[in-house]
Parts: structure tokens; C-alpha cells; sequence
């Protein structure tokens, strides 16, 4: 498949992974405080290439040198989150180019499915060597490519 096609595909295969909120992700309102889920979410993304593509991600930033940098980044609460909640997170890839890809993130509770919150967030993949964008290593899009389900739009 070229890179043409995979851009216009949409992908709908998500990576879920269940999640405790902490008392250290909380104001002392009790609520998350909003910048922790983009730490939640950063974790989430670190999980997916490691667990959901099978790409070590440590060994994918100390070894290979590439970078995953957030170039665009867009974010809609939707309802709160409390300490002792149980949500899921969860990853889809939106768009896939052959530099960047744009990820679908969000946070909902699994037994209503109310939408707590979701972002768009597109990464670049980057050499850390010349902090220039590279193109998404074939392994990475292989997996990627693997793991997703085009919509029917």
C-alpha cells in the first residue's frame, strides 16, 4: 500500500487499557486536573508502541533516536473525572502520513461510556540526532497498518 492510500484511509482499531484516577492526578477539588491527562494520555501512547504495535518503545527514543514529538494538539472536556474512578483509555490512528500520523485520544467510563474527555493529536516522527521530521520507520507504519481497520465512511 502507498503512503497516498494509507493517508486517506481512516483507521478504527482501538487500543483501550483500563485506568485508576490517583490522587496525584487530582486538584483539591477532587477532580483531574486537566494537564494529567495529557500525562495519562503520553503513557497511553508509550503503552500502544510497545504493547499494541510490539515496537520497544525505549529502545525505539535510546537506541533507533527517533522522537515522537505533538505538533497539533486539540482537546475537549467533556465531563469530570474523579480520584477512585475507573476509566479506560483509549488510542485510534486517525490518519496515517508518511512523517506524521494524527491519533484519536480519549478517556471514558467503561460501564456508561460517558465521554470524560478526548483529544486529536498529531505526531511527527523525528530524528534525535538532527531533530528534522523522518519518514515513519516501515516497521512502525507495518504494524500500524497490521492493526487497523479502515472505516466504511
Amino acid at each position: 500500500m502507498t503512503s497516498e492510500a494509507a493517508e486517506a484511509q481512516t483507521f478504527m482499531a482501538e487500543f483501550l487499557r483500563p485506568r485508576m484516577i490517583r490522587f496525584s492526578d487530582c486538584d483539591p477539588a477532587g477532580i483531574v486536573f486537566y494537564p494529567q491527562y495529557f500525562v495519562m494520555l503520553n503513557g497511553l501512547v508509550e503503552d500502544w508502541v510497545s504493547d499494541g504495535l510490539g515496537i520497544d518503545y525505549h529502545a525505539f527514543i535510546r537506541e533507533r533516536r527517533i522522537g515522537l514529538p505533538t505538533v497539533r494538539l486539540e482537546a475537549d472536556f467533556r465531563a469530570v473525572s474523579r480520584m477512585g474512578d475507573k476509566v479506560t483509555l483509549g488510542l485510534a490512528v486517525e490518519r496515517l502520513g508518511s512523517r506524521s500520523m494524527t491519533l484519536v485520544l480519549r478517556c471514558f467510563d467503561p460501564a456508561s461510556g460517558e465521554l470524560r474527555m478526548q483529544v486529536k493529536q498529531v505526531l511527527v516522527t523525528t530524528s534525535l540526532e538532527s531533530h528534522r521530521a523522518v519518514e515513519i520507520p516501515q516497521d512502525m507504519r507495518a504494524a500500524i497498518l497490521r492493526g487497523a481497520t479502515p472505516s466504511r465512511a
